[in-house]
């Protein structure tokens, strides 16, 4: 590998190393494609919104195609789980292997550190209360934060319930860990009675062995970046990777590059390939691996992101719930996209091209739309003609 790199190389880099360089499966898909996938995205985050499909199942989709939700199901709740949920780049999907190099985080968390200050105060005032909920975990799990008589909040984090700030604290703390979700409601149990005893039995590296570990998964995950984007993937402080970036320069693990108009040093990962060329097509989930940081998302793609969820109707650019259409290995159009389930509609609110789109842009996202029907199980697709690719996508369906 050389010292410097274009933007259009770190592109590839990037995308081979997140799995796009790779045709979508012909056959059934498995547990075997799930692990390959996981073992080059090291995580899957997880989000409440289910406008089209809670923001877990995407990455699967964007780069497998249509997989029965139930593998992963399976693989967050079976005795032979692949996964366990923690924070990571925020609430998360991780292997199972990855548990050991938590548990730094989990021990900070039961002192009261680096987690929010209201649920760290509540940790100190009310630790007898904490306790009596960790015996009923242990009585009666897994049980739901709502299972307790009595414990309705009022909705959004400040209106936790006191056994829901009980139940986050020692979540947090690594005490008790999710057994499997009811709709999208945790149900709680003892981590001894839900991970394999392979891996708690696994022994407990040193935090900086630890965030080293989680540093190199982050590398192979990215193949190119720079010490911010490493450092993000599993919201790493400053402090925690203080010479291990070094560290592992030193081994061999990271190459420092140079990349076309990044005035910041950037990393290539030791393993990271560069394709001759990537044919991706995939609509993306706003908390894919590949687009979650922003700022990189930006600088690599030349591509503004910001989710607008939160934003006043009137106020939104391009929609409330905006998926980047990936076609080759650049991002080349947005779509605000619904799953209207009642109906069996998949509804196209808007669409947008980006500047220098193809002109095959249309035709290839109504295709990946397609794909998208029949994943999700709608019977069809409706297109509302806005934005600037919007009224080519209903001619399209039209025709």
């Amino acid at each position: 590998m050389k010292e410097k790199f274009s933007l259009a190389q770190a592109r590839r880099i990037a995308l081979a190393a997140q799995g796009f360089s790779l045709p979508r499966p012909a056959g059934p898909i498995d547990r075997r494609h799930l692990a390959r996938t996981l073992s080059r995205t090291g995580l899957l985050q997880i989000d409440s919104v289910s406008a089209v499909v809670r923001a877990h199942y995407m990455p699967l989709y964007s780069r497998l195609g249509s997989y029965p939700l139930s593998l992963l199901d399976n693989a967050t709740q079976s005795r032979k789980r692949l996964l366990f949920e923690y924070w990571a780049h925020e609430a998360s999907l991780l292997p199972v292997e990855t548990y050991p190099l938590m548990r730094w985080r989990m021990q900070r968390a039961e002192r009261g550190d680096d987690i929010y200050g209201a649920l760290a105060k509540f940790g100190r005032e009310r630790a007898g209360y904490i306790e009596g909920i960790y015996r009923e975990v242990a009585a009666r799990g897994p049980i739901a934060a709502s299972d307790l008589e009595g414990q309705k909040g009022s909705g959004g984090w400040w209106g936790w319930s006191e056994a829901k700030h009980a139940f986050e604290w020692l979540f947090w703390a690594g005490r008790i860990t999710t057994a499997y979700r009811r709709g999208f409601e945790r149900l709680y149990d003892l981590p001894e009675r839900v991970l394999p005893p392979a891996i708690l039995n696994l022994p407990t590296p040193a935090p900086a062995d630890a965030h080293r570990e989680l540093l190199r998964i982050s590398a192979r995950a990215h193949g190119i970046a720079t010490a911010g984007c490493l450092r993000d993937y599993f919201r790493l402080s400053p402090a925690d990777i203080k010479g291990r970036i070094e560290e592992l320069v030193e081994e061999g693990d990271l190459i420092p590059v140079r990349i076309e108009s990044w005035a910041r040093p950037a990393y290539l990962h030791k393993d990271a390939r560069l394709p001759r060329k990537v044919e991706a097509r995939a609509l993306l989930a706003p908390f894919d691996p590949l687009v979650f940081e922003r700022t990189r998302t930006e600088s690599l793609f030349g591509f503004r992101y910001r989710i607008e969820i939160y934003t006043p109707a009137e106020k939104r650019q391009y929609g409330y719930y905006v998926l980047p259409f990936l076609l080759g290995d650049r991002i080349v159009a947005r779509i605000d996209l619904k799953a209207d389930r009642p109906s069996g509609v998949l509804r196209v609110h808007a669409a947008y091209a980006e500047p220098g789109a193809p002109p095959e842009t249309a035709s290839e996202l109504f295709e990946e739309l397609r794909l998208m029907q029949g994943w999700l199980g709608l019977d069809r697709i409706e297109v509302t003609p806005v934005g600037d690719l919007g009224p080519s996508l209903a001619a399209i369906k039209a025709s």
